[in-house]
This record gives structure tokens, sequence and C-alpha cells, in this order.
């Protein structure tokens, strides 16, 4: 049986982003399992605010299919969502509205395992956005979403230099959820 092809990214495209972090540390860990790492950032993939009167005029934007077609080649995916204001971040929920607008054959998120993560500065760590993320990928596109999430509170400190975890709780929680993803997606490969 092949390695599962897992796409791993964050929400977040700005310098010094502590779900870009996140999202490094995760891609590391799966590799060192033996997975297909695919690390996408959003900031190569720009897209307009979704409007449904731009879509009639010029269609869904290349960049929206690319990302549907690159989306329907995994059998996984880990999203690090930012929280903004209880929220997901504009960047992310515009992705994905425009990625499910992109007709191409099949739907990308129904064969696809979803593992969800946050950090945040509060100590929350980002779960009001984890929650919001889970209802947009479940109920509105019919996504499959482990039912652990990562959630790091207290970002400043949450990473040593090497890009490690430091509290080794939210550490074991972490390859928990990795093993999850793995374990998730090796089963779908195999119906």
């Amino acid at each position: 049986m092949r390695n599962p092809k897992i796409l791993v990214c964050s929400g977040s495209v700005r310098s010094g982003s502590h779900n870009g972090k996140l999202t490094a540390l995760v891609a590391k860990r799966l590799a060192i399992l033996d997975a297909e790492v695919t690390h996408l950032s959003l900031r190569d993939y720009p897209l307009p605010i979704y409007d449904g009167d731009l879509e009639d005029t010029d269609g869904v934007p290349e960049n929206a299919r690319k990302l549907n077609r690159l989306l329907h080649g995994q059998d996984g995916v880990f999203l690090a969502c930012p929280e903004y204001n209880a929220g997901i971040t504009p960047l992310l929920k515009n992705t994905l509205d425009w990625i499910s607008r992109a007709k191409e054959p099949g739907d990308p998120f129904k064969n696809t395992v979803f593992a969800l993560g946050a950090v945040s500065p509060g100590g929350f760590g980002g779960m009001r956005g984890l929650i919001g993320m889970r209802t947009i990928l479940e109920v509105g596109l019919g996504a499959m979403v482990l039912p652990q999430m990562v959630s790091v509170p207290k970002a400043v400190g949450a990473f040593n230099e090497k890009g490690d975890l430091v509290e080794e709780r939210i550490s074991g929680q972490l390859d928990k959820l990795v093993d999850a993803l793995l374990k998730a997606t090796r089963i779908e490969m195999s119906h």
C-alpha cells in the first residue's frame, strides 16, 4: 500500500504566524511517519473575495480550480485555523468558498479526512475558531473531520527554537492527532 498523501495548510500567511509554526511541526511529524506531505501556503494562491456576480461574469478563478484539484488528490488534510474574533480567518473561509465553487470532477471534500488545530495568544487556544471550522467542513461541505483537535494556548511561548511544542501534554495531543489522521486516511484508502 502506498503512503498516505497529506496536505498541510495554515489559515494565516503572515510572517512569523504561530499557526504557520504548527503547520510546519505537523508536516515534520507526518514526514517522519512516512506520509507524502504537501505543505501549502495560501499566499501562493491569491483569490478575490467571493462574489456571485464575479463568478457569473468571470467564472471560478484558476487558483480555486488548482486548489480544488490539489485537494482532490489528497487522502488527508491538516488545517491550522487561526481564530479571528471567535471565528476563522477571512482568508481561510474565502478559500474554502471558492474551492467549493470549482466544479472539477469529484468532490474534494467527500473522500478526504480533515484534522484541525489552532494556536492562539489567548487562553482558549483558538477553540472557538476550531468549532466554526468544524461546522463549515462537516455541515457546509460534507467533509469527514476527526473528532479530536489540537488547541495551543499562550502562543508566544508555545514553541521552542527548534519549532517543537514546549508543553509535553499538548505535544502528546498533537502526536495522537497525527496518528489518528494517518490511521483514518489508511482506512479511507482501503475502501
